[in-house]
């Protein structure tokens, strides 16, 4: 069993950066697909970002891609985003979640965190 919970969200203003932190309680990290998530007001949740569990290999939303970088490190059971360039299009909360996927769709993810907000101001 797999618990989430993420840090790091806050006020920047745009064109500034924010480092999210999704800690994973359990020892069966490292074999879940990790990704990320966000819910602005009145929208529905959409993928941001992902990356697999072994292979490390990542994917992003177009609307994020280049700006936006996605790690983890098993050792230490952490999963990061690393967000540059923010929009006020960026505020949301933001989710971590771990599944086996498929990467891109919230349905493939069965345990998720509580959520940081993150807003942008312009």
């Amino acid at each position: 069993q797999v618990q989430l919970a993420e840090s790091g969200g806050g006020l920047v203003q745009a064109g500034g950066s924010l480092r999210l932190s999704c800690a994973a309680s359990g020892r069966t990290f490292s074999s879940y697909a990790m990704g990320w998530f966000r819910q602005a007001p009145g929208k529905e949740r959409e993928f941001v970002a992902a990356i697999t569990w072994s292979t490390y290999i990542t994917y992003y939303a177009d609307s994020v891609k280049g700006r936006f970088t996605i790690s983890r490190d098993n050792a230490k059971n952490t999963m990061y985003l690393q967000m540059n360039s923010l929009k006020p299009d960026d505020t949301a909360v933001y989710y971590c979640a771990a599944g086996d996927g498929p990467y891109r769709n919230y349905a493939g993810y069965d345990k998720w965190g509580q959520g940081t907000q993150v807003t942008v101001s312009s």
